[in-house]
């Protein structure tokens, strides 16, 4: 089963190797495209360095977007998103969720983190459905992505509410070790919680929109 791993980043530069060292060294991994959505503090050039395909947006468009454009690069069907800013992730992680994607038998794998901080994973317990490390067909991506130069961090409602509507068989991967830097840590409190609140407002947006 060949695999290809599609990295959403904007300004990312500090963070993004501790994702791609352990994507690069998996056997199980057969292509690893980063989409710079965007960013202006070198995260191209340090993700170039992992010898990954980068693609550059000219301007920042928004997570859907930039997962949509690494997409359509996608030499593979099988596709694994992951986020440019998690912390603790190894290659074991990222075996589990390749082993526990079955074609035929299990259509999204949905990374949960456990044991990594106590404000994230009691977010992802409580809302797992946000959650922005899943593995799934390019096929049930092209189902997903309508209107997706709008959805913003609202894509992983929409996955859900289409898996949900549609009866997808689901399977969910504990990330043990496994969590993501703050929005106020990386951007500052007030710019941070600010983007915070529009990530909110894209999912709350996208929850109560039909599917």
């Amino acid at each position: 089963m060949n695999v290809s791993v599609v990295v959403p980043a904007y300004n990312e530069a500090c963070r993004i190797g501790a994702v791609l060292r352990p994507l690069v060294s998996c056997s199980h991994v057969d292509e690893v495209i980063v989409v710079d959505d965007g960013s202006d503090d070198g995260t191209a050039e340090v993700a170039s360095r992992f010898g990954v395909q980068v693609i550059s947006l000219p301007e920042n468009r928004g997570k859907a977007a930039a997962l949509d454009e690494g997409v359509a690069q996608a030499r593979n069907d099988i596709l694994l998103f992951l986020d440019a800013d998690l912390v603790g992730l190894k290659e074991e992680h990222i075996e589990r969720f390749i082993s526990a994607y079955r074609p035929r038998e299990v259509d999204m794998v949905v990374g949960v983190f456990a044991n990594g901080r106590m404000n994230t994973d009691i977010a992802q317990k409580i809302n797992p459905f946000a959650s922005g490390q899943r593995m799934l067909s390019k096929t049930l991506w092209e189902r997903a992505k309508e209107n997706v130069a709008e959805m913003d961090y609202g894509i992983e409602i929409a996955l859900s509410k289409l898996a949900a509507k549609e009866g997808w068989r689901k399977e969910r991967v504990k990330l043990d070790g496994v969590t993501h830097i703050l929005k106020e840590e990386k951007r500052g409190f007030t710019r941070g919680v600010c983007d915070r609140l529009k990530m909110y407002g894209d999912m709350i947006r996208w929850l109560v929109k039909k599917v």
